[in-house]
């Protein structure tokens, strides 16, 4: 009979152990049903992760590099500068906005049409103008990827995304690369034109942005996207949603069509919008330490939590400001500037202690200072007295 409670008992436990902390995990991260081999889904104020399948593996992103290259060319170029297209750029195989040998082109207006109509052409005429070759511009564009929007797995061979066996990224890399796009509003502007009036020189039309999210503005808060694809990539694409309590990016590789790369894009974007939101840390909030040491940010932060949920802040023993929610868990840490130690400040603000040498010699100082004029006071009064009885006597 006891043999058989312990059994009941163990067996109870072992349900616990195993199946309530997949049930707490899959609330954490649900497992969403996605065709696409890679995605992921990030906050783009917070630049946490939401969602993420196959993130960090390289695969070939085709047009979607186009991103990159027009935050590349805004913020390296100059936008007023006229471009003269080469041949190299007008004979380009893919999609082009038709550009003519010779032509003179703003370089404001061959991002716009490499970016909404994802002209290659364009994308060749940028790069020859920003670096004077397509050779001399790889190292330069590879260069500003890693060390200033800190990508580490993603090599660009050329400025457009047509397929080379060495022209690789990853979802993480192509998610981080927009999100520091988003921060210039010269690119957002353009990356979320739904259309333009284009004026060739032997080509008059309306261009159409080719990411169908963009163009029919049918998914709530849709603020910009680039899809791609050629035959050894799959189907591309990356998205960015903005709603009242969180803004999104998301992106997905290699889906077998169109159709799947967009419903991945439209179920992640559901996930991140049903379940979390952003908080905003200001950066004129102060943060006491157990020894009551003071500390701020240098600059507004974000944290993403999920919907309804309290957060706590904590100032740890690395002077970072950790973030908590729910049950404790650890959502986000954040490193602090130490503005004010306040054991410092009482330790000076208390009374300096002084040897009883030193205060008898200073007493000492002190009755000289006094005595000395005192002499000479005296020694003047009677200096005169004496002299007055003289002047008497006399």
């Amino acid at each position: 009979m006891i043999k058989n409670k312990i059994k009941h008992v163990f067996f109870i436990l072992l349900v616990w152990t195993i199946f309530i902390p997949n049930s707490i995990h899959a609330i954490e991260t649900q497992d969403l049903p996605l065709y696409s081999e890679s995605v992921i889904l990030l906050d783009a104020q917070s630049g946490q992760t939401l969602y993420e399948k196959n993130s960090q593996v390289q695969l070939a992103p085709a047009s979607i590099t186009k991103i990159a290259t027009a935050i590349y060319a805004i913020e390296k170029g100059h936008l007023e500068d006229m471009v003269t297209v080469s041949e190299n750029a007008r004979n380009v195989d893919g999609t082009r906005v038709y550009l003519e040998v010779g032509e003179q082109v703003p370089l404001m207006k061959l991002i716009q049409g490499l970016v909404i109509n994802s002209g290659n052409d364009a994308g060749v005429a940028i790069a020859e103008h920003l670096s004077g070759s397509i050779d001399e511009f790889i190292p330069d564009f590879n260069s500003y990827l890693k060390e200033e929007i800190g990508v580490q797995h993603t090599t660009f061979k050329n400025p457009h995304g047509l397929y080379d066996p060495e022209h690789m990224t990853t979802a993480e890399d192509m998610a981080k690369i927009t999100q520091y796009a988003m921060k210039n509003e010269t690119f957002m502007e353009v990356f979320q034109t739904s259309e333009l009036a284009w004026d060739g020189q032997t080509w008059d039309t309306t261009i159409v942005n080719h990411h169908e999210m963009v163009r029919d503005k049918e998914y709530e808060g849709i603020s910009g996207g680039k899809n791609g694809f050629v035959q050894e990539s799959g189907f591309t694409l990356v998205t960015t949603a903005t709603r009242e309590k969180i803004s999104l990016i998301a992106v997905t590789l290699n889906a077998m069509s169109d159709n799947q790369a967009y419903e991945d894009t439209k179920t992640l974007l559901d996930y991140g919008f049903q379940n979390f939101e952003t908080e905003k840390v200001m950066a004129n909030e102060q943060f006491t330490d157990n020894l009551n040491n003071i500390y701020m940010l240098n600059q507004d932060e974000y944290v993403t939590k999920r919907l309804g949920e309290t957060i706590t802040k904590e100032v740890i023993s690395t002077g970072e400001l950790e973030m908590n929610g729910d049950n404790g868990r650890s959502i986000k840490k954040i490193p602090l500037t130490k503005i004010k130690s306040i054991e410092t400040n009482k330790k000076m603000d208390s009374e300096v202690v002084v040897p009883e040498e030193v205060k008898e010699k200073e007493s000492g100082n002190k009755h000289l200072l006094l005595l000395v004029p005192t002499s000479l006071f005296l020694a003047l009064f009677l200096s005169v007295f004496f002299y007055v009885q003289v002047r008497k006597t006399s």
